[in-house]
């Protein structure tokens, strides 16, 4: 608790040095102490080995997948309308804790008048698309280029991203734009450390975080190398997010988890997400998304494109102040903010079949 209370001077040098948001979210004494840590344990805490699908002893392989030039596996899911039939070809891309059956809920109706195909796929080590131990925003958008091609998409096919999911989207835009046709974000994670965001309200809005989240971001981005040994400790502040307790504001997303507590929806997607290892699938997106980018998402030039954001102003898991300065400094992002609205877009009614009007217009 008493290093949320540090004061300004005992920041890390980082930050000290003029780098923005990059250093104004761990004050030094954490940092040392992580470095430390992170030393001793990458010795003696490795994460245990994948129960790699369709391996012995791992989980069976049941959904179509796609083999990549690396020779990993990524199992998908269509939607919409028969591929050849469509006009828009769209790959999705789920988020934390979410599977290859994710998609924006648009009505059938809807993908059928605008002649929609939809193709989501779980993220490498997620249910059952082989582990990727090099897993980095850019392979996640090579990801999602090389399942277009396999499914032959064509040269060009839009990107939806939600959540967490997003950080491929932002690496479609950087690594592969000149194969994206529009892309939509839909409550998309931030990194904290992105050097875009002003150092003072990048700290603000982290601080307001609860310990056990703010803990957990400090050491994917600091020391992912122990995230592992840190989630499995139950005497450490761990996120709160993989736990389910985060505090909610919107009255809908609150409904909608617990239900999905009550019923029994909530473990069985953990258990499908993570079924080859919870640090190939849940840490390694935290490791991911919270992790030192190779480029800011602010700094990105105009892509050759339409980009959208739908943003809720009651997310309790994105905060809307740090979406906003993002719209601000990217001219080119159409961003759509819903009032009384949470961080669970996919329930909003009637959102999903927006979402694809707008994208397609």
């Amino acid at each position: 608790m008493w290093v949320t209370s540090m004061p300004q001077e005992a920041w890390d040098e980082e930050a000290r040095r003029g780098k923005g948001a990059a250093g104004m979210v761990t004050p030094a004494p954490a940092t040392a102490l992580l470095g430390s840590l992170a030393g001793w344990l990458s010795r003696v805490a490795d994460p245990p080995a994948p129960k790699v699908c369709g391996a012995p002893g791992g989980p069976p392989v049941t959904a179509p997948r796609v083999t990549l030039r690396d020779g990993r596996h990524l199992a998908y899911c269509e939607s919409g309308v028969p591929k050849e039939e469509a006009r828009f070809k769209v790959v999705f891309s789920h988020g934390f804790t979410g599977s290859r059956e994710d998609s924006v809920r648009a009505s059938q109706e809807v993908a059928e008048e605008l002649g929609v195909y939809m193709v989501g796929f779980d993220r490498a080590g997620y249910g059952e698309s082989d582990p990727n131990p090099n897993r980095s925003v850019k392979s996640a958008a090579l990801d999602v280029e090389e399942l277009a091609d396999a499914l032959g998409l064509g040269p060009k096919f839009y990107v939806i991203g939600i959540s967490l999911g997003c950080h491929a989207v932002w690496g479609a835009l950087k690594y592969i734009p000149d194969r994206i046709a529009g892309a939509a974000m839909m409550a998309p994670v931030v990194n904290h450390w992105w050097p875009g965001f002003p150092a003072d309200l990048a700290a603000e809005v982290y601080n307001r975080q609860e310990v056990g989240d703010q803990w957990a971001l400090r050491v994917s981005h600091h020391a992912p190398g122990i995230l592992h040994w840190w989630m499995d400790q139950t005497w450490l502040p761990t996120s709160t997010v993989v736990a389910g307790t985060t505090p909610l504001p919107n009255k809908r997303d609150s409904e909608i988890r617990t239900k999905l507590k009550a019923d029994g929806t909530f473990q069985q997607k953990m258990e499908l997400a993570t079924q080859q290892g919870i640090h190939e699938s849940y840490y390694r997106d935290m490791m991911v998304m919270f992790g030192k980018w190779e480029f800011d998402p602010m700094s990105l030039p105009k892509p050759p494109c339409p980009v959208h954001i739908w943003q809720g102003d009651e997310d309790g898991l994105v905060p809307v102040v740090l979406q906003r300065h993002i719209a601000s400094r990217l001219s080119w992002v159409n961003y759509h903010e819903l009032s009384e609205t949470g961080h669970f877009l996919s329930p909003v009614p009637g959102l999903g079949d927006t979402v694809l009007r707008t994208l397609f217009s």
